[in-house]
């Protein structure tokens, strides 16, 4: 009975996330609003040591001794960092803006409280002109739960109605004329109607797994599959051992590859917020809140060493070298045009690196040219869908990148003639090493290899020129019907060629 009374008001409460109602309060209330997950969907706190970390890293040793004089005062610090452009890329809570803005246009006063520094406080009211005031910590005073409430009591003592989201506005709302929750959890939303009346809920997004997986890019786990090519090709298929090694090892780099790529997300995150496709990634768009992110990072790292330790102290070299490179990678090479597709094609080849380590088969100087090169023509193919949607949304450089729009024909050039050499690379092997070796009981069946290849990459550079490859390659191959049917036409004519 009593869960049936709670829909029911649930019911009656307006969901402003779908519905353009206004407050049914006298108008001269103010609706005062939170900042930190009610008006934007991230925390101005994690944003500002970001910021902090990212462009005076040498200063962070600072931030323990700042603490000793107050929260209020690290935040101070930490702001000094965030410019107003960075403002400018937090992720809104685009329910509670439309709700600011027309009560605003009613006539309504909009009040901005919040406990992050007043220079950030301030910011957010310049890129919202809807707040006409603005409450926030100052002077070494953090203005949060009891502070925060007896502030706005103090501003507004005949009454205000009160936008928050977490269990610290619980003070604010025991001091409310109504409030309005950006939340979506039930106790919460019973904790407030013992507080004040609640005028109306505006749902948020949750951590879910789908959120997850795309921070976390379970897709691109099928690129750590190398991992067992060295096992396949070095006469190990067989053996359990080796496929058990082989199994960690792809495990312990998936969790590394992850946590690295949430860490360049984060060093990534006002780049990605102005790009016209990142800015949908979950650190991004707000989906996936900084500190879960940090936790992720930490726990995938951790668990990835520890699969590695397992395993021997060879796959925890192999694994902090992938690393070194991969950390290199992100907070610099990357924006150093041509020499990030080398590194891109060297992380690929270091995780065959891996599969030799693990699988303890005999390295193949082949197998690594080879790889290198086919990894040049496709990270290249990546860097020219890059430029060429560039040049479609009228830009002429990539933020956080070092093209320009006139770098496509370099970038094509260089792609093509990797492609070429990766056929050529797959003939000499085919005619030097695999053919004499005598390894192979019908050898004829291999020479699919370099005319597959040649099709499959050919028709890669032939969609990118066109600017229909609107994807990684290699994620591309993994949907795309005519790239697996090549593969698939590769391993028949390897099982052929052995059998």
């Amino acid at each position: 009975m009593t869960s049936a009374c709670a829909r029911k008001v649930d019911d009656a409460i307006p969901q402003l996330a779908h519905n353009d109602a206004s407050l049914p309060y006298d108008i001269s209330l103010p609706l005062v609003v939170d900042l930190d997950g009610t008006l934007i969907v991230t925390d101005a706190l994690h944003e500002s040591a970001l910021f902090f970390v990212k462009r005076r890293g040498l200063a962070a040793w600072r931030i323990p001794l700042w603490t000793l004089s107050g929260r209020a005062v690290v935040k101070n610090r930490l702001a000094e960092a965030v410019t107003d452009d960075d403002v400018a890329t937090f992720p809104a809570n685009d329910a509670i803006v439309a709700l600011a803005e027309r009560e605003s246009r009613r006539g309504r006063k909009i009040v901005l409280a919040t406990a992050a520094d007043m220079s950030i406080a301030q910011k957010i009211q310049t890129r919202f002109p809807f707040i006409e005031d603005v409450i926030a910590s100052i002077d070494g005073r953090n203005l949060k739960g009891p502070e925060k409430a007896a502030e706005v009591f103090a501003r507004f003592p005949d009454g205000f109605i009160y936008a928050g989201d977490s269990s610290s506005d619980l003070h604010v709302w025991s001091k409310a004329t109504a409030a309005v929750f950006a939340g979506s959890s039930a106790s919460m939303k019973r904790k407030i109607t013992t507080r004040t009346e609640l005028a109306a809920v505006v749902p948020t997004r949750i951590v879910d797994f789908p959120t997850l997986r795309r921070g976390l890019r379970f897709h691109q786990w099928a690129k750590n599959a190398l991992v067992f090519v060295p096992l396949v090709l070095g006469g190990k298929a067989l053996d359990p051992s080796a496929w058990l090694h082989a199994l960690g090892g792809f495990a312990a780099v998936s969790l590394l590859a992850s946590a690295t790529y949430l860490l360049n997300d984060l060093w990534d995150l006002t780049e990605d917020r102005r790009h016209w496709s990142k800015k949908r990634r979950p650190l991004a768009s707000g989906d996936l809140p900084i500190a879960t992110a940090i936790g992720l990072i930490a726990g995938g790292g951790m668990s990835a060493f520890a699969i590695a330790a397992m395993i021997g102290p060879a796959c925890v070299g192999a694994l902090a070298l992938y690393l070194a490179i991969s950390l290199a990678y992100s907070f610099r090479l990357k924006r150093e045009p041509i020499i990030d597709v080398f590194v891109l094609a060297s992380l690929f080849s270091m995780r065959l690196g891996l599969g030799v380590v693990v699988a303890d088969v005999v390295f193949s100087p082949w197998l690594f040219v080879f790889s290198m090169f086919i990894f040049l023509s496709l990270s290249a193919a990546k860097r020219q869908t890059e430029i060429t949607r560039m040049v479609a949304h009228g830009l002429n450089a990539t933020p956080g990148r070092g093209y320009r729009a006139g770098d496509a024909p370099m970038m094509l050039a260089l792609g093509v003639a990797m492609m070429v050499a990766t056929v050529l690379i797959m003939v000499i092997y085919l005619v030097e090493d695999a053919f004499p070796a005598g390894f192979y009981k019908h050898p004829h069946f291999l020479w699919a290899f370099p005319l597959v290849l040649f099709l499959w990459l050919a028709r890669i550079w032939l969609l990118c020129h066109r600017g229909e490859l609107h994807d990684d390659p290699v994620a591309f191959a993994l949907k795309d019907r005519l790239s697996l049917f090549h593969g698939a036409l590769m391993c028949a004519a390897f099982g052929a060629a052995l059998l």
